[in-house]
């Protein structure tokens, strides 16, 4: 492949990774994964500390996972529904304003355009041409002043399914073993798996963000485990104080 066709290749996956971010699911994915790791593995540690009863810990377990997912579920879609009725209330304030006054709103564009590093009579030209296309005007006027592509402002029940299947599928990694495992093999299995989950998660994020793979999937791990350690010794003491 030449390097055109590269560089090409390359900035469409950074503008479909743009795509996924805005839209909501990539970041309700990610947090979704992350919540229900820490918070079962976390819940089932405490279970664990307060009794010996392997049948508290699937229910607790189970009860999280799906009590988590609604809630998951419903704060996503909530707040990306807030997100997205602000958004296209902006834009129809900015259509209003448009079609009242014109050469006030071309003089924001103007500025933007100025301030976005375009040379002052490159900017009057540009304005002058999206003048004449007052929907190809708001869309500039969408990127530039708001930062956002008003083609791509995100979807509510895709932000949403996704935060429910991510958190579900977060939350069955620590809690499986404990329904195929007598209760020391379930524990281990579960506290390993926890420990490489939140592994690749970490490794993940620190790939997608600053490329620091090894420190960020460490302090994956540490919270994981700091979580963890903190229910357990909560349990614990709640146990001895119920027996």
């Amino acid at each position: 492949m030449s390097e055109a066709g590269e560089a090409a290749q390359a900035a469409d996956e950074r503008r479909q990774r743009a795509v996924e971010v805005q839209s909501g699911a990539a970041r309700a994915a990610v947090l979704g994964v992350n919540d229900g790791l820490v918070t079962n593995t976390a819940m089932i540690l405490g279970v664990v500390g307060a009794t010996d009863a392997t049948g508290i810990v699937q229910l607790a377990g189970l009860a999280s996972l799906v009590a988590g997912a609604c809630s998951m579920g419903a704060g996503e879609y909530v707040s990306m529904r807030a997100q997205v009725e602000l958004l296209e209330r902006l834009l129809d304030e900015e259509r209003r304003a448009m079609a009242e006054d014109p050469a006030r709103e071309r003089v924001v564009i103007r500025g933007a355009l100025e301030r976005g590093g375009f040379a002052p009579a490159l900017a009057e030209r540009m304005t002058q041409d999206l003048a004449r296309d007052p929907e190809r005007a708001l869309g500039v006027y969408s990127r530039a002043v708001l930062g956002v592509n008003p083609d791509e402002l995100g979807s509510p029940w895709t932000s949403a399914f996704s935060s429910v299947v991510s958190f579900a599928a977060g939350t069955m990694v620590p809690l499986l073993p404990w329904y195929f495992a007598p209760r020391p093999a379930a524990l281990v299995t579960s506290l390993a798996l926890a420990g490489l989950a939140a592994l690749g998660i970490g490794g993940t994020l620190g790939h997608l963000s600053n490329g620091r793979v090894v420190s960020s999937a460490l302090r994956q791990l540490v919270v994981v485990a700091l979580a963890s350690a903190v229910t357990f010794l909560v349990g614990k003491i709640l146990g001895v104080a119920a027996s």
